[in-house]
């Protein structure tokens, strides 16, 4: 049985192709729970009670797809594999994000992922340029199987602190590969093994390499189109669908999860998998993520007037170093009119980050200032829940970052303890005599 966000959506959709039965059970009468999508405007206007509504200058409200959690996919990431393997990608259609900038010094500069990118790029001098490059060629040619490509590096033992100190790389340097190429959330990784860094900057080299723009894909009509695909072929499989069903309570027996109350009903279950807000009395509370939904009238400046960018403020570049907290980088992503999410000539920003102070709003500045001026904020911030309770399948709430390789670990980790076994792409691939998406008979 699933109680959905788009975590539980999808392993919904692989566990109806292994031929499991799924019962799907969502309180909301859309898909996707917090992953979703809101339409009309009028309708994020009373979620976040402004009671005035939008005014005419936003236009139409249909026209408007607004995302609760924004996030983007890395073109060769896990997401997109996870599409492809089960080919919801015929469901949806995607653009390229045009672009990944990194904030240094209070302003914004294209991120370097190439060695042509790091010639040209104003984040460095002229030496530190070509120091990057020759790092940038290590990180291509490097073969975690051919001991010939590491060049006295041993990726199981030497840090990623001393990779960068071989090649004289400094502090800025630093922050933007960790922070925007890698998509670490703190220094943390510095001291650990470098192979894991050296594979995230592949992914992005790689990711990039697919569409040149940038390694991102954001979906036309936005994210709600994600747990709705997955809902699709879950039901294609087998899988029953209940939407505006509310859940009442948890049935246990014998200490374990047996089924959920629904209007006088039980419906049993052999396993249950849920998104955090289905039990927040079990659930441990590991801080607070606060996003402000900005609505624009502008591409961001100093973007090349890009319909659809990402933006990373490192820690170091806004002084933000938290010892009580894993994520303290702020996100802005930006999508607009042209992803049919919009009004004709408006856009949509939403700055995130890991609240650190009685303050919130405050720490998202840096980011806000480089949305000036902003037509309508709408500020949300939410507890960020993890999973505790061992006899649920419970999934993480989603974290500030703007990209969606931490919410796929977090449905491998889900998937491994369900099955009992290591998650693998080739489990999600459809049935051979699936040609149009229904099994022929």
């Amino acid at each position: 049985m699933v109680l959905p966000s788009l975590q539980e959506c999808i392993l919904s959709g692989i566990m109806s192709v292994n031929g499991k039965k799924v019962l799907h059970m969502d309180r909301n009468p859309y898909y996707g729970g917090e992953s979703s999508s809101i339409t009309p405007l009028e309708e994020l206007y009373k979620r976040f009670q402004l009671l005035e509504g939008p005014p005419e200058s936003m236009g139409r409200g249909r026209d408007w797809n607004v995302d609760l959690i924004p996030k983007f996919l890395m073109a060769n990431g896990q997401l997109v594999k996870m599409l492809l393997y089960t080919e919801v990608t015929r469901y949806l259609d995607f653009k390229v994000v045009e672009g990944s900038f990194v904030y240094k010094g209070g302003k914004i500069y294209k991120v370097p992922s190439t060695e042509t990118e790091a010639l040209a790029s104003n984040l460095m001098g002229m030496f530190e340029k070509r120091r990057f490059r020759k790092f940038l060629v290590f990180v291509a040619n490097f073969d975690e199987n051919d001991p010939k490509t590491f060049e006295g590096v041993d990726p199981q033992t030497t840090s990623m602190r001393d990779v960068y100190r071989k090649f004289d790389l400094g502090q800025d340097v630093i922050d933007f590969t960790g922070h925007a190429l890698a998509l670490y959330r703190t220094d943390d990784y510095l001291d650990q093994p470098c192979l894991e860094t050296i594979n995230r900057i592949k992914l992005y080299s790689e990711s990039l390499a697919r569409y040149g723009k940038s390694p991102y894909l954001y979906p036309l009509y936005g994210l709600g189109e994600l747990p709705q695909g997955f809902a699709r072929l879950s039901a294609i499989y087998g899988g029953t669908y209940m939407l505006n069903k509310p859940v009442d309570d948890i049935i246990m027996e014998n200490g374990k999860v047996v089924g959920v109350k629904s209007e006088g009903e039980v419906a049993r279950c052999k396993q249950l998998i849920c998104d955090p807000s289905y039990i927040p009395d079990r659930v441990r509370k590991a801080g607070q993520v606060i996003r402000i939904i900005c609505i624009l009238s502008h591409p961001i400046k100093n973007t090349n007037d890009a319909n659809s960018c990402q933006i990373i403020i490192p820690q170091n570049q806004v002084n933000r170093k938290s010892e009580l907290f894993l994520w303290p980088d702020i996100y802005v992503c930006m999508i607009s009119y042209a992803h049919n999410v919009a009004a004709q000539g408006k856009y949509i920003a939403i700055a995130s980050t890991t609240v650190e102070t009685m303050d919130p709003e405050k720490e998202v500045e840096p980011a806000l200032e480089l949305l000036e001026p902003i037509d309508q904020k709408f500020v949300a911030i939410s507890d960020f829940l993890s999973q505790p309770w061992l006899l649920v399948f419970c999934s993480c709430s989603y974290d500030a970052t703007t990209h969606f390789e931490t919410t796929c670990n977090d449905i491998k980790d889900i998937y491994k303890r369900m099955a009992g076994t290591a998650f693998d792409f080739e489990n999600m691939k459809r049935k051979q005599n699936d040609v149009f998406g229904e099994a022929e008979q």
